[in-house]
């Protein structure tokens, strides 16, 4: 018994010297980041962009539809989700597919914002501390818009207003569901969902906004099966 008390003493005390040096390496990185440039320099990069459209300049479908697919639990948890990364962790495994990121939107405008698009370990836990930094100092909603104006659609369309202007020769506030819902799913993987790069995934991809977007109370079937 006292061996087992002793193990698990010595169990507890290297956990908590890993995840302080996790936790100091994650720091140290975004810290060394801001030092390039701080945060507020690279928000302000995106919103006085000509074609930065503001959250209000959205239509209530797309910002539906990009909830629904991305980040359901959007406005009622943190800068991160730990129960939205256990559901897609365990989502994918079930279904065979990755069709769902445990990523925040916030972590997405961290990603984004802050950070390259390199997919290794150090910047994820950068990640982290920037995407409480950004929900610090900014708005829900601010965030929101600074996503969609910070993502790739595709065809060369980095942000909403390009991406809808490109695709439907309309600004962002006119999109029709269809269109809306089409543009949701691109971000994901802009190289497979692209419309003009393989339309039938793109519906695909459409199919799952339009089945979220049911799920979560935003539209009924009716909707979602004439979009289809």
């Amino acid at each position: 018994m006292k061996l087992f008390k002793k193990l698990l003493i010595i169990f507890l005390i290297l956990l908590v010297v890993a995840f302080s040096m996790i936790f100091m390496v994650g720091f140290g990185y975004y810290s060394n980041t801001l030092k390039e440039k701080p945060l507020v320099s690279r928000v302000e990069e995106i919103t006085n962009k000509e074609h930065y459209t503001s959250f209000d300049d959205l239509p209530s479908n797309y910002i539906n539809a990009v909830i629904a697919v991305e980040d359901h639990r959007y406005y009622e948890h943190g800068p991160i989700d730990p129960i939205g990364i256990a559901r897609a962790f365990y989502t994918n495994i079930r279904d065979g597919e990755f069709d769902e990121g445990g990523s925040s939107i916030t972590q997405q405008v961290a990603k984004n914002v802050v950070f390259n698009q390199d997919k290794t370990l150090i910047r994820k836990l950068g990640e982290v501390f920037a995407a409480y930094d950004l929900e610090k100092n900014y708005s829900k909603n601010e965030i929101f818009a600074l996503y969609v104006n910070s993502s790739y659609f595709g065809d060369g369309y980095y942000c909403i207003y390009d991406a809808s202007k490109g695709y439907y020769q309309k600004e962002p506030k006119y999109l029709t569901l269809s269109e809306a819902t089409m543009l949701a799913g691109v971000p994901n993987a802009p190289s497979l969902y692209s419309p003009t790069v393989n339309l039938d995934l793109a519906k695909k991809r459409q199919k799952h906004v339009l089945n979220k977007m049911v799920e979560y109370g935003y539209i009924t079937q009716e909707e979602a099966d004439t979009v289809k």
